[in-house]
C-alpha cells in the first residue's frame, strides 16, 4: 500500500479559502438595495493601429429595493469612467463618483437626495479604455492579411469581466434586458447577442441622433462610421453578453425549429476571410442539435438567430454567449481538404456543449458561482466538455445516450467516450485530498476562476449521468424539463433541480444527491463474497494513502447497478439496489458472472478479490460476454487507479491487458493505452521498469498496426474504430521507441518538407507523424514544425504541431523551443506547448525549471485571465521525485498563490502520490 508520507490530514493540501462561504453580506458581493432592469449600451470601437481603443455610454434603469443615497456597481480599474448622471423622474443631474476601487464604482447622489423603493431612477455613465490583449473583457485579436496584422475585437466576460467593458451590476442573478448599439469604422461588421434592427452610416460633422450625440461627437473625423443597433435581449446575465467588431465573413444555414408552431431561424458561423471556408461542419452540427434540444427540454430556443464567431485568440476554448457563441478557431473549424475525424469530433463536442448552454445557463442560470455545475455539468452531460477544455489536442469527447449525435454518428461510440473523457478524469482528480465539492462556496474572483475544472464539468456530468441511469433517462429528462420550465429567465440553486427530478420520479432525489454534490470525494466499493452472496462496503477512495477517520465520515447513497447473468446466458442490470450504509450484504449467485457498476455508470471505483477479478476478466474476454464495452473500459480504469493507490498490484493490470490481446474495440485499447502511459510517466526515472514496459508494449500494439497498416485501404472508407485504433497503436509504438515505426513516420514528414504536400501526412495520423519528427528530427524538422505552430490559416494542423513539438529530444533544439515560448508564442498557446514537454521524460524537468525561471514574466502576462493556473499545473504535474517536490514547495513558498492555490495543492499531492507509488513498487519491478 502507498505510504501517507507528508500528508497528515485532509487539510494539508486544501487552500484556506475552502473554509469560507458566501453570504448575503459578503463584502465581495454588491449591496442588495438596487437591481438593474434594463441597459442601453452604446459602444464605439476604433481599430486604427494608432488607436485600438473603445468607449461609450451606458444608461441603466434601476429597481430600488431599499432606501439608499449611493449606487454601487462593478467597474474594473482599467476602465476610465468620466461623466456620471442620475436621472430621477426623467430629470438628469450630474453626480459625483465617490469611489472607484479595483472592482467597484460608487456613485454618490446629490446632497439631500435618496432613492426610495419604487423610485423612477436611472444611472448614465460615460467610459473609455484601451482594448485589452488579455483575452478577457473587451479585447483585440488579429489575423495576417498580406503580411500585415488586421485587428478585430470580441468579448469574453465569464465569470466577472463584463465590468472591464462597461460599468454594470456584474452578478449572475442581477439579470436585465439589454439594448446594444455598436459603432465601428465603415466597412467592418458588428455582432452582438441579438440580430441588428438598423444600420446606418455616420459621417463626422453631420447631424447626430439625439440619444447618440454624446458618443458620436467623440469619434475621430478621419472616416465614416457604421452605427448598428441590435434588438433588445430577454432577461440576461452580464457574463453572457457579447459583442464583436471586425472584417468578418460568414457562412449561413437556415434551420427549422419544432416548437411554437414551427419557425425558421438563421445559423451563422463568422470568421476572418482566410478561415471562413472551414465553417461548414460546425453549421451542420448546430443545425442538428438546436432543434433536438428544443424537443428534449420542451422549451423553444427564444432568440431569432444563433451566431458563432471563431477567433485566433481566446482564453481556453469557447463561450456560450446567448445568440453569439465565441471561441478559438480550432474549436469551430474543420478544413474540408482534410476533414479528419479528430477535428470533426472536437468541433461536434464543443459546439453541442455550447448550444446546450442556451438552455442550461442562459435561460435558467445559477444564482451564484457556487452552483456553476448546474451550467457546466449539464452542458457536459449533454455533449462533452466545452469552453474550458484545457488541451485542444485531446481528441476525445463525451456524451450520454441522450443525444442526436449518437444517432448521426453512431460510430463515435459516445457512451464509451463519456466514460473515457469525463468519468475517469473526474475520478482521478477527485481521488485527491486537494479536491473540492461539486457545489463549492466561491468567496472571491481568485477562487472562482479555479473552479472551472474537471470537478465542475466532468464530475458534475458524471454524477448527473449516474442519476439518469438510476431513475431512467425518460424520467430524468422529464424532471429536467420541469426544472427549466419552472425557472425560465430566472436563477437557480441545487435544490431546484432535485425538486424537478423528484416531481418526475416520486423519489427523494435531494436525500440521494446531497452528499454527491456537497462533499468532496467518492467511494471505493469493496466486494467480498459470502456463502449467500456478497458483502459490499463503501469507504472514501484516495490515491495518496488510506483516509483518516474524519476523511471517511461521508456515507454516499450509492446505486450499485449490479449486472448478473441468468441460466440462459441473458444479462440484467438491477438499477434499484442502493447502498445507504457503510456496508451491506446482498444475495447474488456467485457461481455465475456478475459485476458491480454495470456499464460503469456509477461514480465510484470497485475493488474485487484477485480471484473474482480474474473471473470477470476471463468472462469479459469472451466474444459473447455478459459484460459490455463500458464494463471492460471501466475495469481497466479501476485497476489502474487501484494499483496507483497501492490497493492492487500493477501486475494485475498487466495480466488483464495480456488476457485481452484479441480485443478489437478502439475504446478498450484507448483505456489500456492511457493506463500504460500513466505507468510509464510515473516510473520514467526507473530504467528497469521502463525497459520492461518498452518490451511489453510492442507485442500488444504492433500486431494491430500490421493488421491495419498506416493508411486507410485505398478506394474504401475506413471505419472510425479502425482510424482510432490505428492512431492508438502508432502512438504506443512511438512511446516504446519502436524504430521501424519512428522511421516510417519520420520519412513521411521528410516527404512533406521536400514537397510541401500536406497530404504526405495523412490527416488521421498527423499527430503521430509530427511527434516522430520532433522526437528524432534536427534543425530542419524543428523549423518546419515551428512554421506549422504559427500558421493561423490551418487551426487543426497548428493545434497538432503545438501538441507534438514538445517531444523534441536534442538539448539545443529544446532550448530554442523554450526561447520561442518565452518570446514569440501567443499567450493562449504558451501553456499548450507545455503538454508535449510534460509528457517528454527528457523535457519535463527542463520545463519545470523554465516555468520557475520565467514565472514573473508569465504571471504578468496572465494577470487578468485564467492561464496562470494552467501554467502552474502543467509545468509541474508529471514530476515524480522527492527533489522535485521539495523544489516546488521552496519555489512557491514566498509567492502569492491566491489565483491557483487549489491547482498547486493538487500538483503537490499528485507528485507525492507518484513518489509513494515508486517507493512501493521499485523492488517488485520484475513483475513488469
Amino acid at each position: 500500500m502507498a505510504q501517507q508520507n507528508n500528508i497528515s490530514s485532509e487539510r494539508s493540501y486544501l487552500p484556506s479559502t475552502m473554509a469560507m462561504s458566501s453570504s448575503n453580506d459578503d463584502p465581495y458581493r454588491l449591496p442588495k438595495s438596487i437591481r438593474p432592469t434594463a441597459y442601453a449600451l452604446s459602444i464605439w470601437t476604433d481599430l486604427s493601429p494608432d488607436a485600438l481603443r473603445f468607449g461609450g455610454t451606458v444608461q441603466i434603469e434601476l429597481d430600488v429595493i431599499q432606501p439608499t443615497s449611493a449606487i454601487v456597481l462593478n467597474c474594473s480599474s482599467d476602465l476610465n469612467v468620466g461623466k456620471a448622471t442620475i436621472i430621477l423622474d426623467g430629470q438628469p443631474e450630474s453626480v459625483e463618483i465617490l469611489d472607484k476601487s479595483a472592482e467597484r464604482l460608487t456613485v454618490k447622489l446629490p446632497p439631500g437626495v435618496s432613492l426610495a423603493p419604487g423610485a423612477n431612477a436611472a444611472l448614465k455613465l460615460a467610459f473609455n479604455a484601451p482594448l485589452r490583449t488579455s483575452m478577457n473583457g473587451y479585447y483585440r485579436s488579429s489575423w495576417q492579411k498580406d503580411g500585415k496584422p488586421e485587428y478585430y475585437t470580441l468579448t469574453h466576460f465569464q465569470p466577472t469581466d463584463a465590468r472591464a467593458a462597461f460599468p454594470c451590476f456584474d452578478e449572475p442573478e442581477l439579470k436585465a434586458k439589454f439594448t446594444i448599439t455598436m459603432i465601428s469604422r465603415a466597412g467592418l461588421v458588428s455582432l452582438s447577442n441579438m440580430p441588428a434592427v438598423s444600420e446606418s452610416v455616420y459621417r463626422p460633422g453631420t447631424a447626430t441622433p439625439g440619444e447618440l450625440k454624446e458618443v458620436l461627437s467623440a469619434l475621430p473625423n478621419d472616416s465614416d462610421w457604421t452605427v448598428t443597433k441590435f434588438a433588445e435581449t430577454p432577461l440576461i446575465s452580464t457574463y453572457i453578453i457579447a459583442f464583436a467588431t471586425g472584417g468578418f465573413e460568414y457562412r449561413e444555414k437556415m434551420v427549422d425549429l419544432p416548437l411554437n408552431g414551427g419557425r425558421t431561424i438563421p445559423l451563422r458561423v463568422y470568421a476572418t476571410p482566410d478561415l471562413v471556408h472551414q465553417a461548414g461542419f460546425c453549421l451542420d452540427v448546430t443545425a442538428q442539435v438546436l432543434p433536438f434540444y428544443e424537443k428534449v427540454f420542451n422549451i423553444a430556443y427564444p432568440l431569432p438567430k444563433l451566431d458563432t464567431l471563431a477567433a485566433n485568440d481566446f482564453d481556453m476554448g469557447a463561450m456560450e454567449n446567448w445568440g453569439l457563441i465565441t471561441g478559438r478557431s480550432v474549436m469551430f473549424l474543420v478544413d474540408p481538404a482534410t476533414n479528419d475525424v479528430a477535428s470533426q469530433q472536437l468541433v461536434a463536442k464543443i459546439q453541442s456543449h455550447e448550444v446546450a448552454h442556451m438552455w442550461f445557463g442562459n435561460i435558467a442560470t445559477m444564482s451564484w458561482w457556487d452552483y456553476l455545475y448546474l451550467n457546466e455539468g449539464f452542458a457536459s452531460l449533454v455533449y462533452g466538455r466545452g469552453h474550458r477544455a484545457r488541451y485542444v489536442s485531446k481528441f476525445c469527447f463525451g456524451s450520454v445516450n441522450l443525444g442526436i449525435l449518437d444517432k448521426v454518428y453512431p460510430e463515435w461510440q459516445l457512451k464509451a467516450t463519456f466514460l473515457r473523457q469525463h468519468m475517469d478524469s473526474a475520478l482521478n482528480i477527485d481521488a485527491k485530498r486537494a479536491s473540492h465539492p461539486i457545489e463549492v462556496p466561491c468567496p472571491d474572483v481568485a477562487f472562482l476562476n479555479q473552479i472551472f475544472d474537471d470537478l465542475s464539468y466532468s464530475k458534475a456530468a458524471s454524477v448527473l449521468y449516474m442519476l439518469s441511469n438510476y431513475v431512467s433517462e425518460e424520467k430524468f429528462l422529464r424532471g429536467v424539463s420541469i426544472y427549466l420550465n419552472k425557472h425560465l429567465y430566472g436563477n437557480t440553486v441545487s435544490e431546484d433541480l432535485w425538486d424537478g427530478i423528484a416531481e418526475a420520479t416520486g423519489l427523494d432525489i435531494l436525500g440521494m444527491m446531497d452528499n454527491w454534490v456537497k462533499k468532496t470525494g467518492f467511494p471505493l466499493i469493496t466486494v467480498t463474497e459470502t456463502t449467500d452472496g456478497v458483502k459490499i462496503r463503501q469507504d472514501r477512495f484516495l490515491d495518496s494513502g488510506s483516509p483518516t477517520e474524519k476523511e471517511n465520515e461521508t456515507i454516499w447513497t450509492v446505486p450499485l447497478f449490479i449486472r448478473t447473468q441468468d441460466a440462459n446466458g441473458g444479462t440484467q442490470t438491477d438499477t434499484e439496489i442502493i447502498l445507504k450504509e457503510r456496508e451491506q450484504t446482498y444475495a447474488i449467485d456467485t457461481n455465475r458472472p456478475f459485476k458491480i457498476n454495470g456499464d460503469s455508470v456509477g461514480v465510484y471505483r470497485v475493488l474485487y478479490t484477485p480471484d473474482r477479478l480474474s473471473k470477470i476478466a476471463t468472462e469479459a474476454a469472451k466474444p459473447e460476454s455478459a459484460f459490455s464495452l463500458c464494463d471492460r473500459m471501466g475495469l481497466v480504469y479501476d485497476i489502474a487507479a487501484l494499483s496507483t493507490a497501492g490497493r492492487a498490484p500493477i501486475s494485475s493490470l498487466l495480466d488483464l491487458v495480456d488476457a485481452w490481446k484479441n480485443e478489437t474495440n478502439c475504446m478498450v485499447w484507448f483505456s489500456v493505452a492511457s493506463s500504460l502511459t500513466g505507468i510509464y510517466q510515473t516510473f520514467s526515472d526507473i530504467p528497469e521498469i521502463i525497459s520492461g514496459l518498452k518490451a511489453f508494449i510492442p507485442p500488444l500494439f504492433l500486431p494491430i498496426l500490421q493488421r491495419l497498416g498506416y493508411d486507410s485501404p485505398e478506394g474504401s472508407v475506413d471505419s472510425v474504430d479502425n482510424i482510432e485504433l490505428r492512431k492508438i497503436a502508432i502512438n504506443m509504438c512511438l512511446r516504446a521507441d519502436v524504430q521501424s515505426v519512428i522511421e516510417e513516420l519520420h520519412n513521411r514528414f521528410i516527404k512533406y518538407m521536400d514537397t510541401g504536400d500536406e497530404m504526405a501526412m495523412h490527416p488521421n495520423i498527423r499527430f503521430s507523424i509530427l511527434t516522430a519528427a520532433a522526437k528524432v528530427g534536427g534543425k530542419r524538422e524543428f523549423e518546419a514544425l515551428l512554421r506549422l505552430c504559427e500558421d493561423e490559416s490551418k487551426p487543426a494542423l497548428k493545434r497538432l504541431a503545438i501538441a507534438s513539438i514538445g517531444r523534441v529530444e536534442k538539448p539545443e533544439i529544446m532550448e530554442q523551443l523554450f526561447e520561442y515560448i518565452r518570446t514569440k508564442a501567443r499567450d493562449q498557446d504558451a501553456v499548450s506547448f507545455f503538454r508535449g514537454l510534460q509528457a517528454n521524460p527528457i523535457g519535463r524537468r527542463r520545463l519545470a525549471k523554465f516555468a520557475m525561471d520565467n514565472y514573473d514574466d508569465f504571471a504578468e502576462r496572465f494577470a487578468t485571465n485564467s492561464m496562470l493556473k494552467y501554467y502552474v499545473e502543467d509545468a509541474f504535474c508529471t514530476l515524480t521525485s522527492q527533489a522535485d517536490y521539495d523544489a516546488i514547495v521552496a519555489f512557491f513558498k514566498d509567492k502569492d498563490t491566491g489565483r491557483y492555490n487549489m491547482a498547486l495543492a493538487q500538483v503537490l499531492e499528485g507528485v507525492q502520490s507518484q513518489i509513494d507509488t515508486i517507493a512501493a513498487r521499485f523492488f517488485s519491478s520484475s513483475s513488469l
